[in-house]
This record gives C-alpha cells, sequence and structure tokens, in this order.
C-alpha cells in the first residue's frame, strides 16, 4: 500500500464509561498511534449523541497535542457552519502558535447533529452549507489579514491568527465539497466511510476541477474509511458487532452510548436489522490482517488516494489499539 496512515477518532463512550474515560483512552490512542508511525489524529464534531464526546474539536486537539510529540492533531472535522470563522481561526490560531507545524485544521460543512441542536449552535436556522464559500473566505482573510478595504471586516486583526495558520483541508461526502476544494486548490479528505457510492466520483470531480494555488500545486486526496482488524476474521466481527449495532440504532433515530461486545452479541437481532447489519460489514473493511489487505489494496488502487484516515468502529479501547497495530503491521 504505502500512502500515509492516519486515525479519526470520535471519542466514543461506552454504555456504563463516561466521557471522561473516552477521553483518557483518545490520549492513549494518541499516544500509542504516534509509536506506530500514523500521521495524524483526527477528532470529528458531533453533538448531542451520548455515544460520542469529540463535541468540541479545538479542545481534545489542545490536549492530544500537549500529551504526544510528533503526530499531526486537528479536526476531521469543525463543521464550519455552526461557528463564526472568526472564532474558529482564532481557536485554531492559538493551537499552531502552541505547537507549531503539528496543527490540521478539517473544515466541514454539515451540522453533525440534528436540526434543534444545530439551530441552538448557531442560534439561527439550520444552514444546509451553502454559505461554504464564504465562509471559507471570511476564515482565511483572518488568518491572513486579506480583506479587501470596503470588506465589513477589513480592519479586524484576528490574533493570533495572523501569522499563526494550519493547514486548512475541505472535507465531504459529495461532489459539493469535491468540487469547492478542487476550485480553491485545497487537500480534499473524502468520507468514503459514509458514502461509498459517491467515493470515485467525488475524487473524479476533485481532481478535474483542481486549479494549482499557493496552497497545493497539485491535488492531495485523502480518504476515510472503517477499518477493523483482529487477529482472525471471527474476531474481527466480534470486536466490530456493537459498532455496527450502534450506526443501526443512529439510523432508527436512537441516540444511546456504544452498546458493549457482550451486549451486541446478546442483542435480539430482528430480519431487518440483521440486513442492515450485514450490509453495514460488507461496505466496510472488517477481517483478520490477510483479508484487511485485500480489501484495502483494491481500496487503495479504485481510489489512488494519498493517505487513508482509518476510523476504528470499536468501543473496546485495547481491541481499538491492536486493530490500529495490525493494520500499521499488515501495511509495511
Amino acid at each position: 500500500m504505502g500512502i500515509p496512515l492516519s486515525v479519526l477518532d470520535l471519542a466514543p463512550v461506552r454504555r456504563g464509561s463516561n466521557a471522561s474515560e473516552a477521553f483518557a483512552e483518545s490520549i492513549d490512542l494518541s499516544r500509542h498511534v504516534e509509536a506506530l508511525g500514523y500521521r495524524r489524529h483526527w477528532f470529528a464534531e458531533h453533538h448531542a449523541m451520548p455515544g460520542i464526546a469529540s463535541a468540541a474539536p479545538a479542545v481534545l486537539i489542545a490536549r492530544i497535542a500537549a500529551a504526544t510529540s510528533t503526530i499531526r492533531v486537528g479536526s476531521g472535522g469543525v463543521m464550519l457552519p455552526n461557528h463564526a470563522p472568526l472564532v474558529i481561526a482564532e481557536q485554531f490560531g492559538t493551537l499552531e502558535a502552541l505547537f507549531p507545524g503539528r496543527i490540521d485544521l478539517g473544515i466541514g460543512r454539515a451540522p453533525g447533529t440534528d436540526p434543534l441542536t444545530a439551530s441552538a449552535l448557531s442560534r439561527e436556522d439550520p444552514t444546509t452549507g451553502d454559505g461554504l464559500p464564504v465562509m471559507l473566505d471570511e476564515l482565511y482573510g483572518f488568518f491572513r489579514g486579506q480583506f479587501s478595504d470596503d470588506h465589513a471586516y477589513h480592519g479586524i486583526r484576528a490574533v493570533p491568527a495572523l501569522g499563526n495558520e494550519p493547514p486548512i483541508w475541505l472535507l465531504g461526502s459529495s461532489g459539493y465539497s469535491a468540487r469547492l476544494a478542487g476550485r480553491r486548490g485545497l487537500p480534499f479528505a473524502f468520507a468514503h466511510h459514509f458514502s461509498q457510492a459517491n467515493t470515485l466520483p467525488a475524487l473524479d470531480l476533485y481532481r478535474k476541477s483542481f486549479t494549482p494555488s499557493a496552497v497545493l500545486a497539485q491535488p492531495e486526496a485523502m480518504i476515510g474509511a472503517i477499518v477493523i482488524v483482529a487477529d482472525t476474521d471471527a474476531e474481527a466481527r466480534r470486536i466490530a458487532l456493537p459498532g455496527a449495532l450502534a450506526f443501526l440504532r443512529v439510523r432508527q433515530g436512537k441516540r444511546e452510548p456504544y452498546p458493549t461486545i457482550e451486549e451486541a452479541e446478546a442483542y435480539p437481532w430482528a430480519p431487518e436489522e440483521r440486513a442492515f447489519v450485514e450490509h453495514w460489514f460488507a461496505q466496510n473493511i472488517v477481517g483478520g490482517p490477510a483479508s484487511v489487505r485485500e480489501q484495502l489494496d483494491k481500496l487503495l488502487e479504485a481510489t489512488r488516494a494519498d493517505e487513508l484516515m482509518v476510523l476504528c468502529a470499536v468501543p473496546d479501547a485495547a481491541a481499538r489499539n491492536r486493530s490500529y497495530t495490525l493494520l500499521r503491521e499488515l501495511h509495511g
């Protein structure tokens, strides 16, 4: 395979656990994957979900960066419509000043939650993300102090954002963000883990739309995928089952902590639920080392991705760490 490996983290909260334990496990995970040579550790932004503690990526990034020394730490991503661009520039400028050369700012346009929570976050009607290009312009304006003389924000000095601009990635799961990233000459991270049917068209659109910029001379595409590795196919399926059940419950509108392995194994699956879970397993990369290597080789050959960001959707911390170890070993 040969391309860099990175980690996407939701700070999962198991039933019977809490956010403090989830954050401690994320710190341990970051130290673990740093020692293994992973390039990045990114945190997603989700709100009002009892099973996901990563509601404030900037705060988590500060803690993780302080606990590690070389791995890049970032957001995957900050949902820009939830925030004022000035606030994000100040937060990530602060992070870049504290940890120079180690911070990434991944930007998305979805709210990362339900419409009611989205309205509470923004104090406005929930956005569809159509204002993202304008917000992106403002973000760069604050980092670079480059608003035109007639712009409403001309004269604002975004300290400490000025001079402390981290690399900005555009995240997406459709052609909209792919085209925008290409036209802006930005690196692009595609959410293959929940939009498999759109992966190849979006990456093709990104590359065809790409215009060289001061940031990039040529396209840089990352894909995010659920990859779960264990010593055998059967064990991989066993440790992945709670994650599959968690995705099913979200689909059913149920917001709960991640189930334990024992809870998932004892769950009384209805036929339609079983069908959903089997489809989930078929869509994601789950198995022993040989099986995972074969599946990953096919995915990376098809996508020609420059980097792979892995979400190991396993709530058990020891099994999750082991999965990242096995993946690194088979990656070579």
